[in-house]
């Protein structure tokens, strides 16, 4: 299974700086903990100094991170406050058939409500979800369902016809 760790970077900072990015550590060493044969791609990793790119640097790496939302098999995102970039992440996995879990207090906000196939309010309980197995079960099932309902991004509206 494949992995993309999405999560606040910039988030409404005015200022050229990052919020802090501990969380990422930590969820790759639990989805390493309980997925051993998986990979995670932790966009952060490869691009620590991402805030000195210039434009056509940073362009590509952004539409690069759009496209393997695509690709992977589950998208976890991390948003303990609104976040642009994450958004696009989820819906680019959501439109293109792949799991997103999300881990945020934003119960009420419509991408976290409507884009997540998996949600958990804080790390506490996606670590307990990944302790007891229930999150590698709500996994499957969703890609089971996503295998069968087969992604139309053109029809990404349902209900508004």
């Amino acid at each position: 299974m494949r992995f993309f760790l999405a999560g606040i970077m910039q988030g409404s900072h005015l200022a050229l700086t990052l919020h802090h990015q501990g969380y990422r550590g930590q969820l790759r060493s639990l989805l390493e903990q309980h997925f051993p044969a998986a990979e995670v791609y932790d966009p952060l990793s490869d691009h620590a100094d991402s805030l000195s790119y210039d434009e056509n640097r940073g362009r590509g790496v952004f539409f690069h991170h759009c496209d393997l939302c695509r690709e992977v098999d589950v998208v976890l995102a991390f948003i303990p406050e609104a976040s642009m970039g994450t958004a696009i992440e989820m819906w680019e996995a959501h439109t293109h058939g792949q799991v997103v879990v999300t881990v945020s207090p934003l119960v009420h906000n419509w991408v976290v409500k409507f884009l997540s196939d998996v949600h958990y309010k804080d790390v506490e309980s996606l670590e307990a979800a990944l302790a007891s197995g229930e999150l590698a079960e709500r996994i499957e099932a969703a890609r089971n369902r996503k295998a069968v309902e087969k992604p139309n991004p053109g029809k990404a509206f349902p209900g508004l016809d």
